[in-house]
């Protein structure tokens, strides 16, 4: 590292995102400073970089890498920068090698050429390398040249284009890559379409954290994370990505201080496997009663060999619970919890299992009124001009009425 220290300083972390950028500042500012005069009037200046990690000799662990690319849009403009992360999925190191340069090669094209169309810069990173070769989790645009553009909608698009299996978004609209959010944290995961926000899903985070997390959190452990989790397919509409619904949810989560992950991942099995790539700590998954009984639905399973089995095996490996919110039943008026559950016939054993072991729990409910009103009633009742707000938090309430605007 003594060349490298020389040329950008030291660093706490050599493959990481405050390295390439630091490399890619000096480079440019070099650049700059010994062409500006000569060229800066009809040339634009860019610089590259990269740091990466990865396969060695008998090596098994994860190989990943950061790029870099600071370019101006017009000559004698300033300057914006293009960061991504990306995975590198091959077994060899010289496959990496090959595919880390066509992403390359890739990024500076569609820098320069596909700035204008966020569609086209993302299909073009891969083009020319294979399915399966590499993972993009995080890409960020900024400065003068993307003013434009919402770095949410960049990280959305990396999923739809099934190029990662999910993004988060931190409170203040900060797109982070997963490993680095949920390192070392108990998670507690709710799931949802969250359109809109109602006071129901506060009350199923708040009655969930005041058992989560359980023993046996490391003493390692970062702070417990609430996270409120959307998946893809709770985004489509007539088929495609909404976009704007989806910037007006997470816009009204991020407001009331919630870490936001889309994923492409609509069964909790595959859920659970992501989140387990990014920390060993404890993982409580919050849903409804509806869920629930979901879980025990074959749709969710016809991939795996073992059914729904193998399903609920792999949904409780390594310190996950389901914490279960009570439902009440609009026609009789049961209250229904985790523990007066009717499983369906031919899995009561089983279930009694997951509740005697502790990796099913009841959470209960704050106020039972909130039981009254679902996500899909409340919109019923917004469009027939009836009292809609009292069940919906004020930082949610523009997302109703933009709903309304858009039946």
């Amino acid at each position: 590292m003594t060349i490298s220290d020389a040329l950008y300083g030291k660093s706490r972390r050599y493959v990481s995102q405050e390295r390439v950028v630091d490399m890619v500042n000096y480079e440019y500012e070099l650049l700059e400073k010994r062409l500006s005069e000569t060229r800066g009037r009809e040339s634009r200046f860019f610089a590259f970089a990269n740091t990466v990690r990865a396969r060695g000799y008998k090596d098994t662990a994860e190989c990943h890498g950061w790029l870099a690319i600071r370019f101006q849009g017009q000559p004698e403009r300033p300057s914006g920068t293009i960061v991504l992360h990306v995975n590198l999925l091959d077994d060899e190191n010289v496959d990496q090698m090959d595919a880390l340069g066509i992403l390359g090669v890739n990024f500076i094209d569609a820098a320069y050429h596909q700035g204008g169309n966020l569609r086209e810069f993302v299909s073009s990173l891969t083009e020319f390398i294979a399915p399966g070769r590499i993972e993009i989790d995080m890409l960020r645009f900024e400065g003068e040249p993307f003013t434009m553009v919402d770095n949410r909608i960049c990280a959305l698009e990396l999923v739809r284009q099934g190029m990662s299996p999910a993004t988060v978004f931190l409170p203040d609209g900060e797109v982070v890559q997963a490993a680095e959010a949920f390192y070392k944290t108990p998670l507690l995961v709710l799931r949802g379409s969250f359109l809109p926000v109602t006071n129901l899903h506060l009350d199923m985070l708040n009655q969930a954290g005041k058992i989560f997390p359980p023993n046996g959190v490391s003493t390692e452990a970062r702070p417990c994370q609430e996270v409120c989790e959307v998946s893809l397919s709770n985004l489509l509409r007539n088929g495609e990505v909404d976009l704007l619904s989806f910037l007006d949810r997470a816009d009204a989560l991020q407001a009331m201080g919630k870490v936001v992950m889309v994923s492409n991942c609509p069964e909790f099995h595959r859920v659970a496997a992501l989140l387990r790539r990014f920390t060993r700590e404890p993982i409580g998954m919050i849903l409804s009663i509806g869920l629930l009984n979901e879980l025990f639905k074959e749709k969710w399973s016809e991939s795996l060999e073992g059914g729904i089995l193998e399903s609920f095996g792999r949904l409780f490996k390594s310190k996950l619970s389901l914490m279960v919110y009570p439902w009440r039943d609009g026609k009789d008026g049961e209250y229904v919890t985790a523990y007066n559950f009717h499983a369906p016939e031919g899995w009561k054993k089983l279930y009694e299992h997951f509740i005697e072991n502790g990796m099913i729990t009841d959470i209960g409910c704050g106020d039972v009124k909130l039981l009254e009103r679902t996500g899909r009633s409340l919109l019923r009742a917004a469009a027939n001009g009836e009292d809609w707000e009292e069940w919906v938090p004020k930082e949610a309430r523009d997302l109703v009425k933009c709903h309304l605007r858009n039946l």
